[in-house]
């Protein structure tokens, strides 16, 4: 059976963003704490441990404001209610100047071997504008700590088409972060969601509309940049060494098993059903206090439903989808099923066939949202 991964969703931060649109709120002390007893609980009481797992995630939010004691109950929940392997990767997503040193070793003595590192950006004033609470100065201290307590796995988050960014600062961002050489980089082209403060400031004019067409031209140049530098291109949005792939990502785009905990936590049981849980956290909280589910959201996928998102899903994977691979899961010729839509890709420089494999191209990477609604 394929091994699943679980996801524990931690809302807190010190400051908000102001490109931010995810279920995070300020960081209280009292409720971090109530947080973690709900976490915990609903761990204990899930139904889903038939199976191995082998890569356990912290996002948020920042994970890394929680104390090591509460991260402790947390992973001993986990090991108690779950098969969990030898090996496995546990990533904690850490923004700069949230930790120390001596955290760090804790954290490390804990099992977290890889860091999932938020920079967003080298530029102070860029930093500013995002409303992020660290600077450039935090980042490299907060790297230089990561290395010094013993992290071998880290990755940086890169966020490209800000607005008034140029290509030469951007150039710079990636000159540094490739100096600091991390093991793997995930890049992001910013997107302006509605009710955000930065979709405010936009809408008011103070500051300027991204440019798209500036945004693919600093996709493109990363890529070479990076890959020049001895980094694969493993995922549209991801870049790693050889080797430090994101075992827990790679699930979500390959149909595996995923479990998760905390508020807006989505979970999949690698067959036809998903479900989610409420998104806010107080409301989280209060349903587990009072002994309720926290799901909200639940979703039987019908047969089609699956071989879409095998379809999309898998092509975000530079590798592409194993067209005899998915004829043996499913019954169906991919070329016969989408031969209309898949040609006119290919016509139009998006997709390629490579042997069994269909893939996108780089430009069908930077479009991939144009590629994937012919599947939905």
């Amino acid at each position: 059976m394929t091994a699943a991964g679980l996801y524990v969703h931690i809302p807190f931060c010190s400051s908000r963003c102001s490109y931010c649109d995810f279920a995070t709120g300020l960081y209280q002390t009292g409720l971090a704490e109530r947080y973690v007893r709900a976490v915990v609980t609903e761990i204990r009481s899930s139904h889903h441990t038939d199976r191995n797992v082998d890569t356990i995630y912290f996002g948020g939010g920042t994970p890394s404001l929680l104390s090591p004691s509460q991260l402790d109950r947390i992973l001993f929940a986990l090991h108690d209610r779950f098969e969990i392997d030898n090996s496995p990767e546990i990533t904690l997503e850490i923004n700069p100047g949230s930790v120390n040193s001596e955290k760090l070793r804790e954290f490390q003595r804990l099992g977290v071997n890889r860091a999932s590192f938020g920079a967003q950006t080298f530029e102070d004033a860029e930093l500013a504008k995002l409303g992020r609470s660290h600077t450039a100065a935090d980042t490299l201290k907060t790297f230089a700590e990561l290395r010094s307590s013993g992290f071998d796995n880290v990755s940086f988050d890169l966020i490209a088409g800000l607005p008034g960014q140029t290509l030469a600062r951007w150039q710079r961002n990636i000159d540094v972060a490739l100096e600091l050489q991390p093991e793997h980089l995930s890049f992001y082209l910013l997107e302006v969601h509605s009710g955000t403060p930065l979709a405010e400031h936009i809408r008011r004019g103070i500051q300027p509309v991204p440019d798209d067409d500036l945004a693919g031209v600093m996709y493109e140049w990363m890529l070479e940049r990076a890959s020049a530098a001895g980094y694969e291109h493993y995922e549209i949005s991801n870049l790693c060494r050889p080797g430090f792939h994101s075992r827990h990502n790679v699930k979500y785009w390959t149909g595996a098993p995923y479990y998760g905990f905390g508020c807006s936590a989505h979970s999949y049981d690698g067959y036809t059903h998903r479900w989610s849980n409420h998104r806010d956290v107080l409301k989280y909280v209060e349903l587990i206090e009072a002994g309720a589910s926290p799901v909200v959201d639940e979703q039987q996928l019908s047969e089609v439903d699956v071989r879409a998102e095998a379809v999309f899903l898998g092509m975000r994977l530079m590798q592409g989808i194993d067209i005899r691979l998915y004829r043996e899961s499913f019954g169906v010729d991919l070329r016969a099923e989408h031969g209309e839509d898949l040609d006119r890709f290919c016509k139009a420089g998006l997709i390629e066939f490579a042997g069994d494999q269909i893939r996108l191209t780089r430009t069908g990477a930077l479009l991939s949202n144009e590629v994937f609604s012919a599947f939905v």
